[in-house]
């Protein structure tokens, strides 16, 4: 079997209060984009086993694909195995779930060649248990969240719409974003378990209003780390962008245009570090 797996960006992103059991609470509007890593599956026997195009990424056990794997085969008692071939294309430690989505297309198909026949309900559980992103990235699309990130709200998908992702050559570290001096939380009092600033942004979205919804809190920290980082946003909205926001910690940039066009003008303005054009999809898992 083979799937392709798509990454998000989130639209919007705001840091709550520090949870008993040491995460965050978030409220946060995921979006699936058209880039996607893509993943082959060979069912073997008990072994676990991946390879990956991508040489820097771990293919060990603690690769949140063969992680995924391992819980369902504790989880259901199978005796099966498989074979993971990756081939990457999400940048790695960029802000866009690719681990996350990689092992939530693992659960999905693992879920199918294994025959286990686990409803919904059940490979949420699974998925909230290998990592925050990972339940979203089993449904995909344009999804409103709250909680770290697991409790779900399908929205009104977007119409087409055009991105410029950056990805500079930066390492962070999403723990030292959240310890940072520089980074501030909403404190606001929730209304109907979301904040006045959430719901506003929920508004502005049904609104079709996108530039005037994208936001990130982690960006008072991440700015301060990387002024680089300002700098590449602030030419991006120079060149074209009608919003640029860091997507989740980063250090993958954001850009939205109102158009192909202007998506062509921006991304043809930037030499110094990789760079993609996308779209919205409605989607993170497709079966070939």
């Amino acid at each position: 079997m083979q799937v392709k797996a798509y990454g998000k960006i989130n639209l919007y992103l705001d840091i709550l209060d520090r949870r008993a059991d040491g995460f965050n609470n978030i409220e946060t509007i995921f979006q699936t984009v058209n880039l996607h890593d893509t993943l082959t599956f060979e069912v073997r026997d008990r072994d676990l086993t991946m390879t990956c195009s991508d040489p820097s990424l771990e293919n060990g056990d603690s690769n949140l694909v063969l992680c995924a794997a391992k819980l369902l085969q504790d989880r259901t008692g199978c005796d099966k195995g498989i074979h993971v071939h990756l081939e990457k294309r999400i940048p790695v430690a960029g802000g866009m779930a690719g681990g996350s989505v990689d092992a939530a297309a693992t659960l999905r198909a693992l879920n199918k060649l294994w025959n286990l026949e686990l409803d919904d309900a059940a490979l949420h559980e699974c998925a909230a248990e290998l990592g925050s992103d990972v339940p979203y990235c089993l449904i995909g699309g344009t999804v409103a969240a709250t909680g770290r990130g697991e409790i779900l709200e399908p929205i009104n998908p977007l119409p087409e719409t055009w991105f410029v992702l950056v990805q500079p050559p930066l390492g962070i570290s999403a723990g030292e974003v959240y310890n940072h001096s520089a980074l501030t939380r909403n404190e606001e009092k929730s209304i109907n378990e979301r904040t006045p600033s959430f719901t506003r942004a929920l508004e502005l979205l049904h609104e079709g209003r996108i530039a005037d919804v994208m936001f990130n809190q982690m960006e008072s920290a991440i700015l301060t780390m990387h002024p680089e980082l300002a700098e590449l946003k602030t030419h991006m909205l120079n060149m074209g962008c009608a919003a640029a926001i860091v997507s989740g910690s980063g250090p993958t940039l954001v850009g939205f245009c109102e158009n192909e066009p202007a998506t062509e003008q921006v991304s043809g303005s930037l030499s110094e570090a990789p760079v993609r054009v996308v779209n919205s999809t409605v989607q993170s898992i497709m079966v070939d």
